[in-house]
């Protein structure tokens, strides 16, 4: 059939299954008092027309108001990364705000679990319809998303996922290959079976983020048998001077580290020591097209960065909540997004 014929009206549904209007528009928005072979029949007519119900004027007429509620970390001095998907978030917000949709936000501290608890609490009082939730904080994420169950409230997790949980969807990396891609661009530069240096810098260190990058990372040594011993640092405070106290601590302890790769965007803080301790012949490998770290790449103290299209993926993610919420179709309960690779070079044509 052509794809000029193929876009009905309810008038010829009806008229092909010999039913009123009223009962293909009961069987359209998934209402009762409809006999199960004619739903059948009338949703066989629907697929063979490729009918697209017109999703405005259904939710004009009703009326109802569809909350979406927004729990991410807030923008702070030390780290901007969320910046990408609240404006992936947003743009998603100016498409579908004309479908009765309206999003309520909430921004929690990412050094302050305190703040997740009261801001995610708070955000379940407004008696959303979904939630968009990046589960910083493992523990307080699984007790938030297990109310969101109780109360049949749909969420998706952005940027980390928290496996065995009724998500609807997950919308991010796959992070072990992304840890794996991470160790292969750093042996390019290596030279010796020297040390390697795993940072990690965040309150959260045992989030399932870092923990399956590092294990992509190890992964990667391991299958391509290479005898580097690879030493990792947790630093809790992720405030400049405390990392750069660490970095001096453990530089000096180990004497012989060939190359860093810090599992997060905070990149640009061991950037920024090994410029001020004139290290800069250390290869180092980060995360996330940051204007502080694109600034060290330029100045060639970062080699690679790895992207995860944060904005994509909070664009990603609201559209998915409205699918499933306002149009009612089902969703990809994963979606990977692409592991780009972010040089000096190609830097000025990305976008995030």
């Amino acid at each position: 059939m052509d794809k000029e014929n193929t876009l009905y009206g309810v008038k010829e549904i009806a008229r092909r299954a010999n039913v009123s209007i009223a009962t293909v528009d009961r069987v359209i928005h998934n209402r009762t008092g409809v006999s199960e072979k004619t739903r059948k029949k009338i949703n066989e007519i629907i697929k063979e027309l490729d009918y697209q119900p017109n999703i405005l004027a259904s939710r004009l007429a009703s009326r109802k108001i569809i909350t979406i509620g927004v729990l991410l970390p807030r923008v702070s001095n030390e780290t901007a990364f969320w910046e990408a998907p609240l404006k992936g978030i947003q743009r998603a917000e100016a498409e579908i705000k004309n479908y009765g949709v309206v999003l309520q936000y909430s921004f929690f501290d990412l050094n302050d679990r305190a703040s997740f608890i009261s801001e995610a609490k708070a955000l379940l009082e407004k008696n959303v319809n979904g939630v968009l939730l990046a589960p910083a904080f493992v523990e307080q994420s699984v007790s938030f998303v297990e109310d969101c169950d109780k109360s049949k409230i749909p969420y998706v997790f952005i940027d980390s996922d928290i496996p065995g949980q009724n998500s609807l969807s997950y919308i991010g990396p796959h992070l072990y290959q992304s840890g794996y891609v991470g160790a292969k661009l750093l042996t390019y530069r290596l030279k010796t079976n020297n040390k390697i240096l795993v940072v990690n810098i965040s309150k959260e260190i045992e989030n399932y983020n870092y923990l399956q990058i590092e294990e992509g990372f190890r992964g990667y040594f391991k299958d391509h048998n290479l005898k580097n011993e690879i030493v990792r640092i947790d630093i809790r405070d992720t405030d400049y001077l405390s990392v750069a106290r660490h970095m001096t601590y453990v530089l000096h302890l180990h004497k012989d580290f060939e190359a860093i790769f810090v599992t997060n965007s905070r990149v640009f803080s061991v950037a920024t020591f090994l410029h001020n301790s004139q290290k800069t012949h250390i290869p180092l490998v980060g995360y996330d097209f940051l204007d502080e770290n694109i600034a060290h790449l330029n100045a060639g103290n970062i080699d690679f960065l790895i992207c995860h299209k944060p904005e994509d993926q909070g664009y990603r993610g609201i559209m998915t909540l409205y699918q499933s919420l306002v149009v009612g179709s089902s969703q990809e309960k994963v979606h990977f997004m692409p592991i780009d690779i972010i040089t000096k070079e190609n830097q000025a044509f990305y976008q995030n």
